[in-house]
């Protein structure tokens, strides 16, 4: 495609810069509009140039990927709230038997969460779980975040659910959930591997530290739990009784005052209260004596009547005590099992709700694996999670990153009309001839060229861009390479994303997620990240890339 003319290319250009920079630097000083706001101005800016029509630009936003990203997000949701991710945080020190069986298993829970419920979502949810298991530990966290962020983005490679751009590759390739997973699935196990391996190596000596023993580690987690149990506060409560005390000792104190300084009036006074109590003393005595008279009087009529009827009386008192005992704990019994019953009720629809979830999510999976359609599927797990959840879905459904799908849907606009401009058929027509796929030197220089653009433009503008001419340059080869080229795609770009702590939106997620924590947080810095993911990333991309041809 030839570059068009510069009433195209020029305001095109600035209208994808605007989008770059405020995807990259959400916060910029003189326009703190945030990614989401900046990807409609971006695509706003395209119509506005008339680098493309209106119609043109709904018809470059892609609905199959926001159908299969909503379905995964509500399952996400659903799944938070069926403690799916509180039981992997609990694995994560379960039996634990060191910092370095800590590190594997941080890496392998975190790589196997991510492939099937996104890596951002299990970044939000277990990044506070890995820093409260390295403070109960004394151990750095340093280790530990890099091992969730770097797994679980390769992780998140072995699926198209795992991440954004996946799923853009599965609904553009067409490339079966199975067949995608099938062919991925040895190059993330290998890379895990070699993760974990890096990791090792370069912290070895913190991961030998001295640790705490289980017992003060117990006594921590106990006293958390405490802490988080209880939320009344004492203090209220006795600050409220120090004020009646001191209350009702200024009120004596007062009538002592009052009745100092007359001794005879007060002499007088209690004189008087003598007398009353002793004419009360004189009433309740002979009160007291009548209803002796009347008790007496009462007992012998009783005692006659039970002298002539005792035969009768011996039959009939012991049914009606039994009957009277059994209809007392009747009575109990009405009253506890009620609580009881509601008690039992409400646990077992927790657990009913719950089973659902897993059910439905197995059932997703399943369907997934295969070959349904992946976008109709997603949403039909999601819609089947709200009806069998029976209650209103909005408090779940809130939850839904809708920023996020907006941003997907400026960002289609603006990068087809990049695409308009001709500047990326123009680039890729020059580094084409030396990134042929069927050799060793042309996979080395198109993963460059893709590592670079995914820590540069993102990965998921990259797929965009790069995506089909990448594709249509295999497919000119063999069908086998095409597909071949989907998948090379697919698992560079995610795993680029170690490269810079800038290079993925799993990486940001635990490095802010951590700096928030309250109590334990920790600053992961970019050249933390760094001197951990160049190496990483490049290993890692190589073994991949291997296993894949």
């Amino acid at each position: 495609m030839a570059i068009a003319s510069a009433v195209k290319v020029v305001p095109g250009s600035i209208a994808f810069a605007v989008f770059w920079i405020l995807a990259l630097f959400p916060s910029i000083p003189f326009l703190p509009v945030g990614r989401t706001a900046g990807s409609l101005l971006g695509a706003m800016l395209m119509v506005i140039f008339q680098v493309m029509t209106p119609d043109q630009a709904y018809a470059a936003i892609d609905l199959p990927i926001l159908g299969l990203l909503f379905g995964t997000m509500v399952v996400s949701v659903y799944l938070e709230r069926a403690d799916m991710f509180k039981y992997l945080g609990k694995l994560l020190s379960w039996k634990s038997k060191g910092a370095k069986d800590l590190l594997f298993r941080i890496c392998l829970i975190s790589a196997i969460s991510s492939a099937l419920f996104t890596n951002d979502t299990s970044c939000v949810v277990l990044t506070e779980f890995v820093l409260k298991v390295a403070r109960q530990h004394n151990l750095p966290p340093e280790p530990f975040l890099l091992a969730l962020a770097s797994s679980a983005n390769i992780g998140s490679s072995a699926t198209p659910i795992g991440n954004p751009q996946n799923l853009v590759i599965a609904v553009q390739s067409k490339i079966s959930f199975g067949n995608f997973l099938w062919r991925i699935l040895p190059a993330m196990v290998v890379g895990i591997t070699v993760n974990i391996t890096i990791l090792t190596c370069m912290y070895w000596k913190l991961l030998s530290t001295t640790q705490k023993d289980e017992e003060d580690a117990t006594a921590e987690v106990v006293a958390d739990e405490d802490v988080n149990s209880h939320r009344f506060t004492p203090a209220t409560m006795s600050h409220f009784t120090s004020l009646n005390s001191q209350e009702w000792n200024s009120s004596l104190e007062s009538s002592d005052i009052q009745s100092s300084p007359n001794m005879n009036g007060h002499m007088n006074h209690a004189e008087t209260l003598r007398n009353q109590i002793g004419s009360t003393e004189n009433k309740i005595c002979s009160a007291s004596t009548g209803a002796h008279e009347a008790t007496r009087n009462s007992n012998a009529s009783s005692r006659k009547a039970t002298l002539d009827g005792s035969s009768q009386r011996k039959e009939d008192t012991v049914p009606s005590k039994r009957i009277a005992s059994l209809d007392m704990s009747r009575d109990v019994s009405d009253t506890q099992l009620p609580g009881e019953k509601e008690k039992f009720a409400t646990k077992w629809k927790r657990t009913l709700r719950k089973s659902s979830v897993y059910v439905v999510t197995i059932v997703m999976l399943i369907s997934l694996l295969m070959g349904l359609n992946m976008s109709w599927t997603a949403i039909t797990a999601a819609l089947a999670l709200v009806v069998l959840d029976f209650r209103d879905a909005r408090p779940c459904l809130d939850k839904v990153s809708y920023s996020l799908l907006i941003f997907f849907c400026g960002m289609f606009i603006t990068v087809d009309g990049f695409n308009k401009t001709g500047i990326p058929s123009a680039l890729w027509d020059l580094m084409e001839p030396h990134a042929k796929i069927d050799h060793a030197s042309g996979t080395a220089v198109l993963a460059i060229v893709i590592l670079v653009l995914s820590n540069l433009a993102s990965n998921v503008p990259t797929v965009l861009l790069l995506g089909g001419r990448v594709a249509a340059s295999a497919a000119a080869i063999s069908a086998a390479d095409e597909k071949k080229a989907w998948l090379f795609l697919a698992w560079v770009s995610t795993v680029a994303g170690n490269l810079s702590l800038m290079g993925s939106a799993a990486n940001l997620i635990v490095c802010e997620q951590a700096q928030k924590a309250p109590e334990f947080g920790y600053n992961l810095t970019f050249w933390k990240h760094l001197k951990f993911g160049v190496p990483s990333t490049i290993a890692v991309t190589a073994v991949g890339l291997m296993l894949i041809r």
